[in-house]
């Protein structure tokens, strides 16, 4: 079992075990959650600024009713606010998201996917 410290893992909506615990659909959305939590935990944004971002994107029209979409609310709500606060570019944020489907795309099954693998990858 995992024992968080941080806040964030008693967000109200996260899919959860028959046991409490948080789960997750896929790697990428527990990244996500791993993520938020430490820039919530090194000051980046506060607890009301992180609920009121997510209570935001999960509310929005459109969004699937039985929650299957929560998870990509959690990343377009921190998307947002780092965007908000200045922290984040959104235009980088585009670009790299963008990548990353090239990258999947172009990698074969089986294969993990790296960034590397989009064809019009470019090392920094």
């Amino acid at each position: 079992m995992c024992e968080a410290r941080s806040r964030l893992a008693q967000t109200e909506g996260l899919p959860r075990s028959e046991e409490g615990d948080p789960v997750f659909p896929e790697p990428w959305a527990a990244e996500a959650f791993a993520i938020t939590v430490h820039l919530h935990e090194r000051g980046l944004f506060s607890w009301g600024e992180w609920a009121d971002s997510l209570s935001a994107e999960v509310h929005e029209p459109g969004r699937a009713a039985d929650g299957s979409d929560y998870f990509d609310c959690w990343v377009e709500a921190l998307t947002g606010l780092l965007v908000g606060k200045g922290i984040a570019d959104a235009e980088a944020i585009l670009g790299l998201q963008k990548s990353w489907q090239r990258a999947a795309e172009a990698t074969p099954h089986g294969v993990p996917i790296e960034l590397t693998n989009d064809p019009l990858f470019r090392s920094p």
